[in-house]
């Protein structure tokens, strides 16, 4: 197994010498990151299309586009986010000044998945280098013409000691894990995730964990149903369902279900054609694993649309499985693929019930026009994040900060949320030297008593 102490102690020898803490140095990588993936569009879309087979719409709209707003938000924010700020002291602190510091951890080590493996590459990688890291970045070997691409573009423009692309499979991320680095940050599964915890947990390595999990679907029978239907269509069915936060499976009111069911088989013909093989457009699987994981599915329950699939193209239509329990195999795990199961409720309070039992999702979508029953969701559910009325649009805003809760994730990230995450806030209390307090000390005569009436 091949060891990276090397890499890591030219990268910590770098990091000493302050250049990465300097605002202009910051400012200057994240504009020539901004520059590169601008300059290789087509690149980056061709790449793409061969490791998944992506348009260059959904390319563009949840790759490339999104990657450039975060950064571009950056820029645009850093100089305050990286300012020392002062905070109010105590009165027990009297002639004393207040500040935190944002210092960088050092070497981070990032390791990105293959669903987005540009997008969940270089976002993250963005928010380490805005807080004044050095960088190892450990793509997925799965989509390797995107891997191959991103070690080409990062070579040629940034020296190794800053930030350096590592190629591999299992072995090397194993290998990598093993190494002392000061913080990592993991998007994948929530199995893989628990095996980096447990490395992070030899050398006390703080670390972000973005996993994913089963992230429940609420459509009430007062939704917009037209609208819903659209919007969980594209949640859903975006990247052939292999994104963490699209809706795993739906909880359909019995009254509106066959409404619903109807709007939705027609939204999936509008989005995506009536025959996805034809088209040609539609994401496939990412492996054949995957693929036959997938396809062990499509006998649960009773398919109300799709199950037609393409072994040599490794590509499955939009599938929706009716008459779905939570006993079947489709619920046992998160699916990531185009297969949505269909469950219906008549009782809120027994699906709230069914989903506080089972892990906290990193995703919750509730369709209502009510604001009682949206607020009830939203205090009685434990999960990472949302929408009312959409489904994984939170993740544009770079307001909000994306991550999970439980086994769905820890720690989050987007716009501020990816410079905090890889920055550690140092504390400095700066004392006056004009006067000092005599009750601090022992020797002070009824300073016990001094003290309990300034505390109290």
């Amino acid at each position: 197994m091949e060891k990276y102490g090397d890499l890591i102690e030219k990268q910590r020898k770098f990091y000493l010498q302050g250049k990465t803490k300097e605002l202009s140095f910051r400012l200057e990588a994240l504009k020539k990151l901004q520059s590169l993936i601008r300059t290789n569009e087509q690149e980056l879309m061709d790449a793409l299309k061969k490791d998944l087979n992506k348009s260059e719409f959904d390319t563009y709209l949840t790759e490339i586009g999104i990657v450039l707003e975060e950064i571009k938000f950056t820029l645009k924010h850093l100089h305050a986010w990286a300012k020392p700020r002062r905070v109010k002291s105590s009165l027990a602190t009297l002639g004393s000044k207040s500040y935190i510091y944002p210092e960088p951890y050092g070497v981070a080590l990032v390791i990105s998945p293959w669903n987005y493996p540009f997008q969940l590459a270089i976002a993250p990688l963005a928010g380490a280098l805005a807080a004044g890291n050095c960088v190892i970045l450990k793509p997925s070997e799965l989509t390797p013409n995107t891997s191959a691409l991103l070690d080409k573009l990062i070579s040629e423009n940034f020296p190794e000691e800053y930030i350096a692309v590592v190629e591999g499979g299992v072995g090397v991320s194993t290998a990598l894990l093993n190494e002392k680095v000061d913080y990592i940050f993991f998007t994948g599964s929530v199995s893989v995730g628990k095996v980096v915890m447990q490395a992070a947990a030899k050398n006390l390595t703080p670390v972000t964990l973005e996993l994913g999990g089963k992230s429940p679907c609420i459509v009430h029978e007062d939704a917009n149903l037209k609208l819903a239907a659209k919007r969980i269509a594209w949640g859903k069915f975006t990247n052939a369902g292999q994104t963490c936060v699209a809706p795993d499976y739906l909880y359909v009111h019995s009254r509106v279900k066959n409404e619903f069911l109807h709007e939705l088989k027609l939204a999936i013909h509008d989005l995506y054609s009536e025959n996805i093989f034809d088209a040609g457009q539609f994401t496939k699987i990412v492996s054949e694993r995957h693929f036959k994981r997938l396809i062990s599915f499509l006998n649960n329950g009773e398919q109300y649309l799709g199950g037609k699939y393409d072994e040599t193209k490794l590509t499955i239509e939009p599938t929706i499985l009716d008459m779905i329990h939570w006993n079947d195999e489709v619920m046992q795990d998160e699916i990531f693929g185009p297969i949505l199961p269909v469950m219906d409720y008549e009782s809120l309070p027994k699906i709230i019930s069914e989903i506080q039992s089972r892990h906290k999702p990193l995703a919750l979508y509730i369709f209502t026009e009510n604001e009682k029953i949206q607020k009830k969701i939203l205090n009685e559910i434990s999960f990472g994040g949302g929408c009312i009325n959409d489904t994984v649009y939170h993740l544009s805003s770079p307001y909000l900060p994306f991550g999970g809760v439980g086994e769905s994730g820890i720690g989050a990230y987007h716009g501020k949320g990816s410079f905090d995450v890889f920055t550690h806030e140092k504390s400095i209390l700066k004392q006056t030297t004009m006067f000092d307090l005599p009750f601090r000390y022992p020797t002070m005569k009824n300073g016990l008593k001094f003290i309990k009436r300034i505390l109290n």
